[in-house]
């Protein structure tokens, strides 16, 4: 599966600066109908006053995406979708088809790093509805050089 992501700032409920990753090319995710259960990934942390992250709380929810990216992409139980960093938090957003398999790749996929500040929320989301609001707001095309 071809996997393209892209990187735009937004505007946060609280009015701050949210940056927003976001992934492209998930029509075909959505089409199968399987991953109907989004999970919300919440880290709250203690903000600069830009609103975003210390150097070093950024380095260690960088090895968290990292580490969850590489775990998801071996066992295809969810899909990372988007990665919202501002206003005091990070959130990773997944679509998954089953909770506790989601949870326990999830568990693998961190049990190398320190015990993290983690909340998770999960809701069923069929239609992708946050999936496809955050790329309505937030989507940067492919230029050239990708293709």
């Amino acid at each position: 599966m071809k996997e393209r992501w892209w990187t735009a700032p937004a505007a946060g409920d609280g009015g701050g600066d949210v940056i927003v990753t976001g992934r492209d090319y998930m029509d075909d995710i959505i089409a199968k109908g399987k991953f109907n259960i989004r999970v919300d990934v919440r880290w709250d942390y203690t903000p600069l006053p830009s609103g975003m992250p210390s150097d070093s709380d950024a380095a260690l929810m960088e090895q968290a995406t990292d580490a969850l990216m590489q775990a998801f992409r071996k066992d295809k139980a969810a899909y990372m979708t988007g990665i919202y960093t501002g206003e005091g938090r990070r959130d990773w957003i997944f679509y998954t088809f089953n909770l506790n398999i989601f949870g326990r790749v999830l568990n693998r996929a961190l049990a190398e790093l320190p015990l993290l500040p983690l909340r998770m929320e999960a809701e069923e989301d069929p239609g992708w509805e946050e999936y496809r609001e955050m790329r309505a707001n937030t989507y940067i095309p492919e230029d050239d050089d990708e293709r």
